[in-house]
């Protein structure tokens, strides 16, 4: 009993050891099958949820920095004579900096000459308007002084009418007398002849036919020099009836001075222009940068001879810059504006948040000079691309880093 229990007591240690043996070959193969089967189905969660967080994303690479390129130029013609010294290739400038300033003289010749003849219209058109009130007085005045004087010249005809109706009256009583005065000398004569009557009594009947004939006479240069007055107190009729209507022209010539009055006024509009144009003419010999930023392309030099619409520099704005991203046109299908976009700059190797501002009306080739004509039959499809304009959040930029012509990687979260 003792030996038999002795002996599986030492035969057990041996059972156990190959048992545990074998446990230790066995355990490692199946922990590294284990962790190999959660690799795998780690690897398959990451790549699910690598896929599927894809799907709420558009990515591109094809995307830059873009800005406004302020290119100043001249409106005159003229020479450089003073250069702000900081106006070189890639300083910066500020809004409102003088740059650069063109000869002035000859348009500060021009601008006294205009002046001067701004004075000129104006004691022209003073006068024109001290002229309407004289014109009216006057014209009105001369008016009522032609129709008394024709009232006057009715009345001086009435008048010579009525003393030439009272000559021939006087004609023909004194022609009776003097046909009965020369009867009775004639009688007379008759009667002296035979001595019936004394010479003196003849005489005193001649003398009386004498008289008498005279006095016909007298009446008949009196009638003349009436019907002559008759007919120049017509005449004066007659002229006052022209001078009544030439001062009828009254309200025509008082028109005429109002209107000489307005073209003076109107001169005096086109002097102060004429000013204006010679003040312009004269603030565009300077020349100041419309906005701030850094000068580039900068072409001209003290001395130089500028012409009208010659680029000199060019200032670029870079606090107003965006972000245009050409997406393919499979991109766009919930591509919206207020989009989150995340941008990274190769420039830097960051990041920075932008928003999708607006979406092309067209895609990037139609812009083109010769843009793609298929009607052609040769027909081959491609995927176009559409820019898209992303605002840089506010802050993002606040050095003023980015700069146009960059490159820029755009991500947008489209759901």
């Amino acid at each position: 009993m003792s030996t038999t229990t002795v002996t599986e007591l030492h035969e057990t240690p041996s059972i156990t050891k190959s048992d545990n043996e074998s446990g230790v070959a066995i355990r490692p193969k199946w922990i590294a099958r284990g962790v190999g089967a959660i690799v795998l189905i780690g690897a398959a969660i990451a790549g699910t949820m690598l896929w599927l967080d894809s799907r709420h994303y558009e990515t591109t690479d094809d995307a830059q920095v873009d800005g406004h390129f302020a290119a100043l130029s001249t409106r005159l013609e003229g020479t450089v004579v003073w250069v702000n010294p900081n106006v070189e290739n890639n300083h910066s400038v500020k809004a409102g900096d003088l740059l650069l300033q063109l000869d002035a003289r000859d348009f500060e010749v021009t601008l006294e000459r205009a002046k001067a003849n701004l004075k000129v219209r104006q004691a022209q058109a003073r006068g024109a308007r001290l002229e309407v009130p004289i014109t009216n007085a006057a014209a009105f005045s001369q008016l009522r002084s032609a129709e008394a004087a024709r009232q006057e010249a009715a009345e001086a005809v009435e008048t010579a009418e009525a003393d030439l109706a009272g000559a021939r009256h006087r004609l023909e009583q004194d022609q009776a007398i003097a046909g009965r005065a020369e009867r009775d000398r004639v009688r007379y004569q008759a009667l002296v002849e035979k001595r019936e009557i004394s010479r003196s009594a003849y005489d005193a009947r001649e003398t009386e036919s004498i008289a008498a004939a005279q006095a016909v006479e007298t009446d008949l240069a009196t009638i003349a020099a009436g019907e002559r007055k008759v007919a120049q107190a017509h005449s004066l009729v007659a002229q006052r009836e022209a001078q009544i209507a030439s001062a009828r022209t009254a309200p025509e010539q008082l028109q005429n001075a109002r209107e000489n009055s307005a073209t003076a006024e109107g001169a005096i509009e086109q002097a102060l222009a004429e000013v204006h144009a010679a003040e312009l003419n004269l603030s565009y010999t300077k020349i100041y940068a419309p906005v701030g930023g850094v000068v580039g392309h900068k072409t001209v030099e003290l001395g130089h001879r500028v012409q009208p619409g010659q680029t000199l520099l060019t200032v670029v704005p870079v606090d107003d810059i965006w972000i245009t991203a050409n997406f393919k046109e499979t991109q766009l299908h919930h591509m919206r504006p207020g989009q989150a976009v995340t941008l990274h700059a190769d420039s830097f190797d960051r990041d920075y948040r932008g928003v999708v501002e607006d979406m092309a009306g067209a895609s990037g080739p139609l812009f083109s000079l010769f843009p793609p004509e298929n009607a052609t039959g040769n027909y081959v499809k491609i995927v176009q691309r559409f820019p898209v304009r992303v605002h840089i959040e506010q802050g993002q930029d606040p050095n003023h880093e980015l700069r146009p012509g960059m490159s820029i990687e755009a991500r947008v979260r489209v759901n």
